[in-house]
């Protein structure tokens, strides 16, 4: 399995690892001072993002289940479907609760005191994407009574529905704060994404509402039209160059490395790449795949099929590119140094397409989903006429189902994204078949909720099945 690294950042956290709703009641030391900047907040809130949730757990995870990765182990692990209540402490009782949302609620309440509005804007971008995150992979989760301290140890669960409301609220106060001037102490080189520049921030904000907005085409109560026009609206502020893309770049230093290039280190648990992946690219005569992989030692890309019983040299099969993080012995620098994607322009053009498919049919989407594909194909550096070349052909949306050839070729410019896990559980594409020697009999649906968090705040969806699709999938 793909090792989780943490960035520890003990000073900020006020809570313990086995509660995310209970403050404690501490004595303040004056060598280790729990009043900090918010500068001083900032930075490891943006690397937990990428380094612990996108680059760690949940985002190997997703892309364990949706076959863009294998582990070369045997069944049953990770990639088959072996996940326990457990296995997510870490993610919800460290990363997520203390890490992220107690650090980011500090940051944005520090910051609105003290007049800084460049990280009350921030933070509340950073807040509403790692509640999209939690939400997504659990369902309900605890928030609006998750920080009353020791006045309230047992919070109740949030529906899904209204922390996506809350995640919309957040992205909407944002954007006004973000459409005045810097006021107060500025952010600069402590911003990792964009060093405090305001108008890049909106402009993730409004792609990110974009996004919230189609995730939810398909709820209970919901029209997809009327999700799809929010989202068209949205679109029109939102991200227009791969210039504008959300990223993290690491410095590829000790303790500085991209979280995909650690897991992909020989020896770490032999993570390659998928068999299911390897072979949608090669059907395609995609000219993307050696950029996001590696051939393996026989100068093959061969991918692992998940379950299988694992070779004693996993070196045959592809592995991820240094391009997006993986390693090689040759080039190990960009691998170690690679960002990490909160949110592309890709991204956004696969949003507008599904959008004006929705609202408008094939035809009109043709266009949009072209752009999109050249605009990850330029991302990853391929060649012009080979870009070209595929477009022509991978363009043109099946006239039967369009929709499965268009999440299709998102699902190839979301490797390692979670997004590729939310959009296989929202729309069903791209077709997955159950691994062989599968722990469980079906794909999970969602993480199940954390044995911590059962014994000290047990509530009733806890014993929802991971096999139940979250509400905004059903």
């Amino acid at each position: 399995m793909k090792k989780t690294y943490y960035i520890f950042i003990a000073f900020l956290l006020l809570v313990s690892a086995s509660g995310c709703k209970k403050f404690l009641d501490i004595n303040k030391d004056p060598n280790n001072p729990l009043d900090v900047q918010e500068a001083l907040i900032l930075t490891p809130l943006e690397l937990y993002t990428t380094t612990n949730i996108i680059g760690g757990f949940p985002g190997s995870v997703s892309a364990y289940w949706t076959q863009q990765l294998a582990i070369n182990q045997p069944a049953p692990e990770i990639d088959s479907y072996r996940i326990t209540p457990s296995d997510v402490n870490n993610t919800w009782s460290f990363d997520l609760y203390p890490a992220v949302f107690i650090n980011a609620r500090i940051m944005i309440d520090k910051a609105e005191k003290a007049g800084n509005n460049g990280y009350a804007g921030i933070g509340r971008v950073l807040l509403a994407y790692n509640l999209a995150v939690c939400t997504d992979l659990w369902g309900d989760i605890p928030y609006s009574e998750a920080f009353q301290a020791l006045g309230n140890l047992k919070p109740k669960y949030d529906s899904q529905e209204d922390i996506y409301k809350l995640i919309q609220s957040l992205l909407d106060q944002a954007i006004v704060i973000l459409n005045t001037a810097p006021a107060g102490i500025r952010v600069g080189s402590d911003d990792l994404i964009y060093g405090g520049t305001f108008a890049s921030w909106k402009k993730l904000a409004y792609t990110l509402k974009a996004r919230y907005y189609l995730r939810l085409s398909k709820a209970a109560g919901y029209s997809a039209a009327t999700q799809a026009d929010l989202a068209l609206a949205a679109l029109q502020n939102g991200f227009s160059a791969n210039a504008d893309n959300a990223k993290v770049k690491y410095s590829g230093e000790a303790k500085g490395e991209n979280p995909w290039y650690q897991g992909t280190l020989p020896g770490a648990g032999g993570v390659v790449l998928s068999k299911t992946f390897v072979n949608m690219l090669k059907a395609s005569n995609d000219p993307r795949l050696p950029f996001l992989a590696s051939p393996g030692s026989g100068g093959d890309y061969e991918g692992r099929e998940s379950g299988t019983v694992p070779t004693t040299d996993p070196t045959i099969y592809a592995s991820v590119s240094p391009r997006v993080g993986g390693y090689t012995e040759a080039d190990e620098e960009t691998g170690k140094s690679a960002p990490v994607y909160l949110a592309t322009y890709a991204e956004a053009l696969f949003i507008k397409a599904e959008a004006t498919l929705i609202k408008s049919g094939a035809l009109a989407a043709q266009p949009v989903l072209k752009s999109a594909i050249e605009a990850h194909m330029n991302l990853l550096g391929v060649d012009a006429a080979d870009r070209d070349a595929y477009t022509a052909i991978h363009s043109v949306l099946d006239p039967v189902n369009p929709l499965r050839s268009l999440i299709k070729e998102k699902f190839v410019a979301s490797f390692l994204s979670l997004e590729a896990y939310n959009d296989w559980r929202r729309t069903g594409y791209p077709a997955l078949n159950v691994v062989q020697n599968a722990f469980r009999p079906y794909i999970p649906q969602r993480f199940p909720y954390p044995s911590q968090e059962i014994t000290s705040n047990p509530q009733p969806q806890q014993s929802i099945l991971t096999s139940e699709k979250v509400w905004w999938a059903k």
